[in-house]
């Protein structure tokens, strides 16, 4: 039984520091994201 309790402890923290991590404003999808976007008006705002 405790064996079982410290791994779904384990698992719920792997969870938040996931969240924390990746997502939220400022978690690295936003950043990407974002990133993304700036490439992308770069790229559109070249004339060949």
């Amino acid at each position: 039984m405790k064996s079982i309790l410290v791994t779904v402890m384990l698992i719920m923290v792997v969870i938040v520091i996931y969240n924390s991590a990746i997502g939220g404003n400022t978690g690295t999808r936003k950043q990407v994201n974002n990133s993304g976007a700036k490439i992308n008006g770069t790229i559109e705002r070249i004339d060949p």
